[in-house]
């Protein structure tokens, strides 16, 4: 079993926030004034998972790629007997050999959000890969509290694994992605599948993972009331997730804050990517310096003046199509590779 980290260094001064990329902060000004980052409070959670007006979940058109995937949802075995949960899976039909494959975690600070939502981007990812792409729709805190929302994503790993010649996906090349709170599930699963010798994962992909419920760090301090996600959001999610008399506390999970884990030892090889100017950054950082420091192989991306989710608002800013390429870039070589 993972244990965790509870010693912290008393926080440091910070100072002024760095800048937004000058072709994003015009962005973040208008969706600023439609959500504001500290938006997400306990007594709205419901209304916060509304759709944001002129955005649309993806359909199962949009998502086959003009004939390119078969798309179809499926139930599958929920953990330990709780209900079942739903898999939306994206598969390249003209595939002759078993495909490689990203096992996707959305994000929605672990409140908000479904199977659907950031979809689109992985496919763009996937496809000119001929990868599959299956994406798992896991219950939400407050209502499932921790550990419900990452073993339902284990579970889906572990159906994923049993059925990949069904599938047409090998099973030892899968890798593990997710943004946000789902980037946080994902290493959250691939821990687990470390601890309980589980499915095989290739790599994990982490894009702006929220991994620390702590939230205290300079960059956690720095965005307060800046971006997209502040501290205060962050706050009501993890307390969503946890409870607040057990946030920021000695008894969390790794699992459920993955900076908590104290081994990161035996992971496989992870791309971690942020925005210098969002609330997760300072988390990230430390995370993927930990993996080096435990001997993990690990790419790490500071993306400067990137806020939150930058590349999925903005997407054809300079700044979001390096990022976008770098991910693309790592990838290939992840799939280039033998497996461990």
């Amino acid at each position: 079993m993972t244990t965790h980290v509870t010693d912290r260094s008393s926080p440091q001064p910070v100072g002024p926030p760095p800048p937004f990329d000058p072709e994003l902060a015009p962005v973040v000004e208008m969706l600023a004034s439609l959500r504001p980052p500290d938006a997400y409070r306990s007594d709205n959670i419901d209304e916060m998972r509304e759709p944001v007006p002129g955005v649309e979940s993806p359909t199962d058109e949009i998502l086959s790629r003009g004939g390119a995937y078969s798309v179809q949802e499926r139930a599958v075995p929920g953990p330990g007997g709780e209900p079942d949960i739903s898999l939306l899976i994206c598969l390249p039909k003209q595939a002759a050999t078993p495909t490689p494959a990203i096992y996707y975690i959305h994000g929605g600070g672990m409140i908000a959000g479904d199977n659907r939502f950031g979809l689109a981007e992985m496919l763009d990812l996937a496809e000119p890969m001929g990868m599959a792409v299956v994406s798992v729709e896991y219950r939400l805190a407050p209502e499932t509290p921790h550990p419900g929302p990452v073993e339902d994503c284990y579970a889906g790993l572990v159906w994923v694994s049993e059925h990949a010649h069904d599938l047409n996906i090998d099973p030892e090349r899968i890798v593990v992605g997710g943004m946000s709170a789902g980037g946080g599930l994902a290493a959250g699963v691939t821990l687990m599948a470390r601890d309980r010798s589980g499915p095989a994962v290739l790599a994990q992909l982490l894009l702006s993972p929220m991994l620390d419920d702590r939230n205290d760090s300079p960059s956690a301090q720095q965005m307060r009331g800046l971006g997209i996600w502040d501290s205060s959001s962050n706050e009501t999610g993890w307390n969503a997730l946890l409870g607040d008399s057990v946030r920021g506390g000695p008894d969390v999970s790794a699992y459920a804050a993955p900076s908590r884990a104290a081994d990161l030892s035996g992971l496989p090889s992870t791309f971690v990517d942020v925005g210098s100017a969002e609330t997760f950054r300072d988390e990230d950082v430390a995370h993927a310096s930990r993996m080096w420091q435990a001997g993990c192989h690990v790419e790490l991306h500071v993306w400067p003046g990137g806020f939150h989710g930058f590349d999925v608002v903005v997407p054809h800013a300079v700044l979001s199509q390096d990022a976008i390429a770098a991910r693309a870039a790592w990838l290939r070589r992840q799939l280039g590779r033998a497996p461990r």
